[in-house]
């Protein structure tokens, strides 16, 4: 249900709300939020709750660093693990500078900006979100002891699979909040699991992964397990994706193949953002994450795969990110990539109708690799045109180490 000011004001008072959370992340997707009292919803409403944006990852630094949380009334949702009795919700927030104007670390509303983007070229973009993770034993203090809570195997199930509960609740949370899941099983590595999520427009397909990430690990918690969704906890297991399904409306077979063209064509200068820890070039090229830039139809060897689907239902899905990435900027990334190829009619390169982990050096050497390591992909990111076109440079600056970037 979407809300308006007035009506979660209404909301608050009528289901007892005594916490308000407004929600906003730093420029990697880390999540963070204020709470508030419910008297205090009309101040927010009306002119914004203060914090200090210095003490946030690109955001800024002390000189300037007083910035506002505005909470979106058409997101607010319960958090049902909290009591029932002095309720606990949640709004996503935008993030401005005193004057009003957006902060450029704020990701959500650089999200916004490329939708509205893309609308005014005649497109819009659907998404969905496949999020694979962890579930390690609790140790002392409720830290990870990096042993995980099972040995089962892909799509195993009970007794086997010992995060069966964990999922469960999992979903039935998000269901409580409003979000529709599509399927959830256990993965290929001991302990690790993955959850999908139903297409939905950008900014909710993104609202919700960081939303998801938040009920795992408390649901987690509450079973005796520790979340890791970090791209490779165990050197000698899969690591975990963050697999994105990109959808095109109005579907035109053409437009369809140009926006495949354009992210495929963009995608070394994005990864930086699609896979942001040194760790995450571990996972890559392994066991089913891709290492080339290629794609082809219904093959989990490549970066691109086309699921098997007709007419509107078609979907580009793209293999390489992992859970690390902050999924504002990645759907920012597909979309601005997306509309390069469509507005450039770039042409859709030869598939690579091959099995990558299994196919000779003549066919590979045809193909351009994804960056090898966290400084490769700085450094194409720093040089790319692209993501200076779309990125702001405080936030490029926040990725890529303070290189120059002029």
């Amino acid at each position: 249900m979407k809300y308006t000011k007035d009506e979660v004001i209404q909301y608050a008072r009528e289901e007892d709300v005594k916490f308000i959370r407004l929600a906003f992340c730093d420029v990697f997707g880390k999540q963070k939020n204020i709470s508030i009292m419910p008297d205090e919803l009309p101040r927010a409403f009306e002119y914004g709750i203060a914090f200090d944006g210095s003490a946030v990852a690109g955001f800024g630094d002390e000189a300037k660093s007083d910035l506002f949380l505005h909470p979106e009334p058409d997101t607010l949702m319960p958090l049902p693990w909290r009591p029932e009795h002095g309720r606990v919700v949640q709004m996503f927030s935008a993030v401005t500078h005193p004057n009003g104007m957006p902060a450029p670390g704020d990701t959500r509303s650089l999200l916004k900006r490329a939708v509205d983007t893309a609308k005014k070229a005649g497109y819009s973009f659907t998404f969905s979100a496949e999020q694979e993770f962890y579930l390690f034993l609790l140790g002392e203090n409720s830290k990870s002891t990096m042993i995980p809570c099972d040995e089962a195997g892909y799509m195993d199930i009970a007794p086997e699979d010992h995060g069966e509960n964990v999922r469960r609740e999992v979903c039935l949370t998000l269901e409580k909040m409003g979000i529709r899941t599509e399927s959830s099983h256990h993965e290929e590595g001991p302990g690790q699991n993955e959850i999908d999520l139903r297409f939905s427009d950008p900014l909710s397909a993104a609202d919700n992964a960081q939303t998801l990430q938040r009920v795992v690990r408390t649901a987690a918690h509450r079973n005796g397990f520790f979340a890791d969704f970090s791209p490779r906890p165990l050197a000698d297991a899969p690591g975990n994706g963050f697999h994105i399904n990109l959808s095109l409306d109005p579907f035109e077979k053409a437009a369809f193949s140009h926006m495949i063209a354009g992210v495929l064509a963009n995608i070394r200068a994005m990864t930086v953002f699609l896979d942001p820890f040194e760790n995450s070039y571990q996972r890559l090229g392994n066991q089913k994450a891709p290492k080339y830039v290629s794609w082809s139809a219904e093959n989990r060897s490549q970066l691109v795969r086309i699921p098997a689907a007709v007419g509107e239902y078609r979907r580009m899905e793209l293999r390489s990110p992992d859970p690390g990435a902050n999924p504002y900027l990645a759907f920012v990334l597909m979309i601005c990539a997306g509309l390069h190829g469509i507005q450039n009619k770039l042409p859709l390169p030869e598939a690579a109708d091959f099995n990558l982990y299994t196919a000779g050096q003549g066919l590979l050497s045809r193909l351009e690799k994804l960056p090898e390591s966290l400084a490769e992909a700085s450094a194409i990111a720093v040089a790319s045109d692209f993501i200076k076109a779309n990125i702001p440079p405080e936030i490029l600056a926040a990725y890529c180490g303070g290189r120059n970037l002029s």
